[in-house]
């Protein structure tokens, strides 16, 4: 009998202990030669992705997806086992699921393609493993952009005041119940019409892709650490500065595809990205919002492929 993927992802999990935390992915066409790994957005997980895994599978990609730690079905540690959870710890996960699951079956640079926060991440990754990457694509890019040759400063005692004044506000602040009523209410179904442009392709596949992480016992606790990691963060860690970084070598070429009806990452966003960075180069999808690869699968795939394709880094 033949399986579909969702089928064999029921059946046939691949879980990756990661620094003592169990972390979920899977991998199709893990005997292709070029690697991909696609990294999901905030509140998705890897199978948000289920729309463009095979499309890249027939064109000789390995195409590689996990849930980031905290999201989907991988663990969801607490501040008192994890501190905090930012880009930078996420960075450092694809990292060694770089070294330690794609290397032992391909020594090829591995492609990164990130879905908003997944999309943090990869350009994370390209500042601090530029060596394994070949390239980023990156739709949207969220994040503050600050467009200046020096990062700002705050003062130390100042800035101390406001994280410390962050982790009591969340270490408070009733999570666990605001997410019992986001369930009961039917806010996620609210956010993700906002999300997406096109309000046909919200089904139940996807507000269960949504839904059961936060119905987890952990996921207020694993919050809390990410809204603490992500608002106390070193300024090396956000986009701007990455943006910079990268802007220094330009060896990593960087695409961003922008859905034109975003109303979480506006275009103008991308617009100012592209307009400062000119070696960014930004593709635009018309009538899309900020889950292009959701929403228009074909279109986004197409869009990869052929910058992929194109590119002489391999």
């Amino acid at each position: 009998m033949n399986l579909t993927l969702k089928e064999k992802e029921l059946n046939n999990p691949n879980y990756w202990n990661w620094n003592g935390f169990k972390i979920y992915w899977n991998v199709q066409g893990e005997n292709n030669a070029y690697p991909i790994i696609f990294l999901h957005g905030f509140g998705a997980s890897s199978k948000h992705w289920r729309k463009n895994l095979n499309y890249f599978v027939k064109r000789n990609y390995a195409t590689y997806s996990m849930d980031l730690i905290g999201f989907g079905n991988s663990d969801q540690p607490s501040i008192i086992e994890i501190a905090q959870l930012d880009n930078g710890v996420w960075c450092n996960q694809v990292k060694d699921f770089i070294n330690q699951v794609i290397r032992p079956k391909n020594s090829k640079k591995v492609i990164l393609i990130g879905n908003s926060l997944g999309a943090l991440v990869a350009l994370t990754c390209a500042v601090y493993i530029g060596n394994e990457i070949a390239t980023v694509i990156a739709s949207p890019l969220p994040d503050q952009i600050r467009i200046s040759s020096s990062p700002l400063v705050v003062k130390p005692f100042l800035k101390n005041i406001k994280n410390k004044f962050i982790k009591l506000f969340f270490i408070f602040l009733p999570l666990e119940v605001i997410l019992f009523l986001i369930n009961k209410l039917e806010i996620i179904k609210i956010g993700l019409k906002a999300a997406y442009f096109k309000k046909d392709n919200i089904d139940h596949e996807l507000i269960d892709i949504v839904r059961k992480p936060v119905l987890r016992k952990t996921a207020a606790k694993s919050l809390r650490a990410m809204c603490i990691g992500m608002l106390t963060r070193e300024n090396n860690l956000k986009a701007s500065y990455l943006l910079r970084e990268l802007c220094t070598s330009k060896k990593i070429p960087f695409l961003l595809i922008w859905g034109d009806q975003d109303n979480f990452t506006p275009l103008f966003l991308g617009k100012k990205i592209a307009n400062f960075y000119r070696w960014v180069k930004l593709k635009i999808v018309s009538n899309s919002g900020h889950c292009v690869h959701d929403e228009d699968p074909s279109i986004f795939n197409k869009i990869s492929y052929e910058w992929i394709r194109d590119l002489k880094t391999f």
